[in-house]
């Protein structure tokens, strides 16, 4: 197949005689950089929940049974055994991207304004296509690359003025970070991030085609206090995005609270502190906002001078934390430290012209 012109996330459906259906998704990068802002697709996060073949990174997350599982309810240990640690070796067999991606399908007539049903596509690339769509919707040009071409150094950051990662990009790798960790503090780069549970756990790739991921213990993990599976690498994520993930709050949603109302990112949006926003949401695994699935806080390992200027709602103190931070480079970063953001942007007046105010306000 020849690539379509125009960058951005394509799919491919297959029908058969008897009317069964399958699609999967086409990540089409620019043949030359076009616009000033690119969008990555979280290929990554999606390969480490692809289960096909009899693993994922939470399905056998380190290697294959010697006998194959029949009915995963009664006999995985993760839901037989109350006591079972989903991470508990420093060994993890490879996963391969070259398999079918049965969770990330999307029907041919779904519309991006359609609620977001399923455990996967709430989270994975059909959440991430509303965001796409939000942007489209909106008039922002983008160029769309996945994770893996960041990895591989194909995705230059010094041809953009912005980086916008969303819903879920839980796995990276070390390069990945360290590249734009650079780009924002040494650089100059703006860096958006609409998602929750983001660089939560390190990657390495054995070749393009194969990843290992490095959970690490997560006994160690406690005792040793660190914020993130991440964090076993030396430095947290927080220090890029201003926020990281906890389990406070984790499957509820709620909107969000207003508490700097005179910052540029509320500008338009007449919203005064104490006000609530972010109810709408078209998520409907986790119903109540936009702060919501699994959420991030800000950490000790926040960049000094990270500002809160919003917070969820959410139960057990586990809202999401909105932060803008700046670097003496020029970087600047926005996090909406949440998961179902982008499953508010096409539906919620505030949610909308927040990330609009972002993106305009990082594109001067």
């Amino acid at each position: 197949m020849t690539a379509p012109e125009k960058s951005g996330l394509y799919y491919f459906h297959a029908k058969t005689n008897s009317g069964a259906t399958f699609s999967f998704p086409w990540v089409v990068a620019p043949a030359v950089p076009k616009s000033q802002i690119a969008v990555l697709a979280s290929n990554v996060t999606w390969n480490a929940y692809n289960a096909f073949g009899g693993r994922s990174n939470y399905i056998n997350p380190d290697k294959l049974p010697h006998v194959p599982v029949v009915n995963s309810r009664q006999e995985l240990a993760r839901y037989t055994d109350p006591d079972n640690i989903n991470y508990g070796a420093w060994d993890y067999a490879p996963l391969s991207f070259e398999r079918p991606e049965l969770i990330n399908s999307i029907a041919l007539e779904e519309q991006a304004t359609d609620p977001i049903e399923g455990r996967a596509a709430c989270h994975l690339a059909s959440a991430e296509w509303r965001l796409l769509a939000w942007m489209e919707r909106e008039g922002f040009e983008y160029d769309y690359w996945a994770e893996t071409q960041l990895q591989s150094g194909v995705l230059d950051l010094k041809n953009y003025k912005i980086l916008v990662i969303s819903t879920h990009p839980e796995y990276w790798s070390r390069e990945m970070f360290q590249k734009v960790h650079h780009w924002v503090f040494h650089e100059g780069g703006r860096l958006v991030y609409l998602g929750g549970n983001g660089l939560n756990c390190e990657v390495e790739f054995l070749d393009p085609f194969t990843m290992r991921v490095r959970n690490g213990d997560d006994r160690e993990m406690k005792r040793r206090n660190l914020e993130s599976r991440f964090h076993f690498t030396g430095i947290s994520e927080g220090s890029l995005l201003g926020v990281v993930y906890d389990e406070r709050g984790i499957m509820t949603s709620a909107p969000y609270e207003v508490l700097e109302p005179d910052h540029w990112v509320y500008r338009g949006t007449n919203l005064k502190k104490g006000d609530r926003f972010g109810q709408e949401s078209l998520h409907r695994r986790c119903l109540g906002g936009a702060s919501g699935h699994e959420t991030d806080k800000t950490t000790a390992s926040s960049p000094k001078g990270t500002q809160i200027i919003a917070r969820g709602l959410n139960a057990d103190q586990g809202g999401a934390e909105i932060v803008t931070f700046e670097t003496s480079t020029g970087g600047r970063v926005f996090s909406a430290g949440s998961i179902t953001w982008p499953a508010s942007v096409l539906v919620s007046k505030p949610v909308s012209k927040m990330t609009k105010n972002v993106l305009e306000e990082f594109l001067k």
